[in-house]
Order: C-alpha cells, then structure tokens, then sequence
C-alpha cells in the first residue's frame, strides 16, 4: 500500500475524503445537525479496496467527530460494521432513528 495516503474532511461537499497519490480513492458522506453527526454512505474506489483505506477512513471520521463534541450516528452500514468491531465509541454513539433496536 502507498504510504502517501491524506485524509481530510472537506466540509463543502459534506464529507471526508481518503486521498492515495492525490487521487479520490474512497468517502465518507455525513450530515451534521443538532450536535449529531449522521454517517450516510461510505465508499471506497473498487481499484483501492482491501488496502485498510476503508478503515483509516472511518477512524479518522469517527475522531473528528468524536473531538467535535459531536453524536455518531451510523446509518451507513460500512460505519455500523467498523464500530461493532471498535467498541471504544460506545459511548458517542446514538441509534440511528427508525432502525430496529436489538
């Protein structure tokens, strides 16, 4: 794997990106609002998959927000699964609305 990986939210397009040799190589699209942070779909490039990118991704995301003070909300399912395996953001986590609760 390049070890020139950069990731960076970009605020204006509502998400954060993970960059490989400056290229788009994946995204996580959020929506903020009340104090919450709701993840809503996460990609990464199929030409970048089973690099870890997908990962370096959403942990910085889940930093960033957990610094912001703010509430993760993981309606993406990619989000869901990276914290089901990451229990140390239980406590910043909320329901995702709707969802059915186990």
């Amino acid at each position: 794997m390049s070890e020139d990986i950069q990731v960076d939210e970009v605020a204006e397009r509502s998400r954060y990106e993970i960059r490989s040799g400056g290229a788009v190589a994946g995204f996580a699209i959020y929506r903020r609002e009340g104090g919450r942070t709701t993840f809503t779909h996460t990609i990464v490039k199929p030409e970048y998959e089973g690099q870890g990118l997908g990962s370096r991704l959403a942990r910085f995301a889940l930093d960033d927000t957990v610094a912001r003070g703010e509430r993760i909300v993981p309606e993406c399912p990619f989000i869901r699964a990276y914290l089901e395996r990451h229990p140390e953001y239980a406590d910043s986590v909320d329901p995702v609305p709707g969802a059915d609760e186990h």
